[in-house]
């Protein structure tokens, strides 16, 4: 990430930072205290204001993003005892081909390698979820897996019942 800094006379201090999608984010810092941010999306396109601060929500605001008031784990650097395993929460959406199914009839583990250790059903929690648990609309799965087999799972789960009739139809 490249910053750019750039004093703007009678007004105060302009900064660009590169993003990794190459558009930038522009935040200009005005003498008064306030903070204006831009979004620009290329060199020769006029930048889109999205928000202002005052100097004191612009402070509350940098603090939660340096990790203040919660610091994130950065997957990519974790090491975990589980090996390459993580544990992830996946939201099934009323549309899913999952839906009114048993995790005996899906075989998830056999089909994706990761496995459900438990489903968030509204306020109830079931733990070790025996192979006869319907999944229904609106579940949070909890899996475990590494990477690859939570991005296969994801895409089941995530696979709605028009795209699988658009699917077979096409076959």
């Amino acid at each position: 990430m490249t910053v750019y800094e750039a004093d703007v006379p009678g007004v105060g201090k302009k900064y660009e930072i590169d993003t990794n999608d190459e558009t930038r984010l522009v935040i200009l810092i005005h003498h008064d205290g306030r903070r204006e941010v831009y979004h620009r999306v290329s060199e020769d396109a006029d930048s889109e204001k999205l928000f202002s601060l005052t100097g004191e929500q612009a402070r509350k605001v940098g603090s939660i993003l340096e990790g203040a008031y919660f610091q994130p784990v950065e997957i990519d650097d974790a090491t975990v005892p589980l090996g390459d395993a993580l544990i992830e929460w996946l939201d099934v959406s009323p549309t899913s081909t999952v839906v009114g199914k048993t995790l005996r009839s899906l075989d998830l583990r056999s089909r994706t390698g990761a496995s459900v250790i438990a489903i968030q059903r509204g306020e109830k929690t079931v733990p070790n979820p025996s192979p006869e648990e319907t999944i229904q609309a609106d579940d949070i799965l909890v899996t475990i897996g590494t990477r690859d087999e939570h991005a296969s799972l994801s895409a089941l789960i995530t696979a709605d019942e028009s795209s699988e009739n658009k699917e077979n139809q096409d076959h």
